[in-house]
């Protein structure tokens, strides 16, 4: 699977591994690379993580490439396994729509089947061997290198905080402020007691982008660690280790992007509805 550099212990090896190639601001007003942890913590929040940028973009872009072709190639006599495969997709991702969701917005079906997609296109960068990118980019001059989106906070969050916005955005359209802000400081226990209201429902609405985004961090951030984990045994052990694993990985990949998916069209069918019809 991987073998470790043998001038870093095994502390280092794995702090090495979970540090992001970072750009940003040093104290003396400077932009650069970042090397080292007195650097890293001088950025603080001026900083981009190249790599989950680049990375999520790439990954992105392939996504919207293949359906594209998919679409332009799409044929009725003699469909192809990859249209096939799209359009299964496709209708899976409709079902659960319509399963989940009793508005109507155009919208809510291709963000689903963008956040599911791309989701677990960016899990799967988990799937590969944890030396081979960062061995490829070191041999380039770049010293650190983190190949999963998905396991960098700042990507969860970013897209619970895109969903978020539309979950406030499509709340106040089709509720208006008054219903709104009623739905924060009327429920669950009327006029009487909103402060108490709006602390809980305030709280539960916060919550959300929050679960969100933790809950894919959280899981595949510790499938990463624990393939470097792995990476630490000699290298007769690796593939014993790793295989199963993987195997098993190969369904978080699949169950967090689902999961994801079904979070953003129920939070989406949330903000479409009254309170009282939750």
């Amino acid at each position: 699977m991987a073998t470790t550099d043998s001038a870093l212990s095994s502390g280092e090896y794995i702090k090495h591994h979970l540090q992001n190639l970072t750009y940003g601001r040093f104290s003396d007003g400077s932009w650069g690379i970042a090397h080292g942890a007195d650097e890293f913590k001088e950025m603080g929040f001026w900083a981009f993580h190249i790599d989950t940028l680049g990375f999520s973009l790439v990954l992105g872009v392939l996504f919207l490439f293949l359906f594209y072709k998919a679409g332009r190639n799409m044929t009725v006599e003699t469909p192809g396994g990859f249209q096939n495969f799209v359009e299964s997709v496709i209708d899976f991702v409709n079902d659960n729509v319509r399963g989940s969701f009793k508005g109507k917005n155009p919208l809510v079906a291709p963000l689903a089947l963008t956040c599911f997609i791309w989701i677990i296109l960016m899990n799967t960068m988990d799937l590969v061997p944890v030396d081979l990118l960062p061995r490829i980019a070191s041999l380039m001059g770049v010293e650190y290198l983190k190949v999963v989106p998905t396991a960098d906070p700042n990507a969860t969050f970013g897209m619970s905080i895109g969903i978020f916005i539309l979950m406030i955005y499509y709340s106040i359209k089709q509720k208006g402020i008054g219903g709104f802000v009623g739905e924060l400081t009327l429920h669950p226990f009327g006029k009487a007691m909103f402060p108490v209201n709006l602390l809980l429902e305030g709280v539960g609405l916060l919550a959300k982008p929050v679960s969100l985004a933790l809950r894919l961090f959280g899981n595949m951030y510790a499938g990463e660690l624990i393939f470097i984990l792995i990476a630490l045994f000699p290298f007769y052990m690796q593939w014993a280790l790793s295989l199963p694993w993987a195997i098993f990985h190969i369904l978080i990949v699949l169950l967090q992007g689902f999961i994801f998916m079904v979070l953003v069209i129920v939070y989406m069918d949330m903000a479409h509805t009254k309170a009282t019809d939750h």
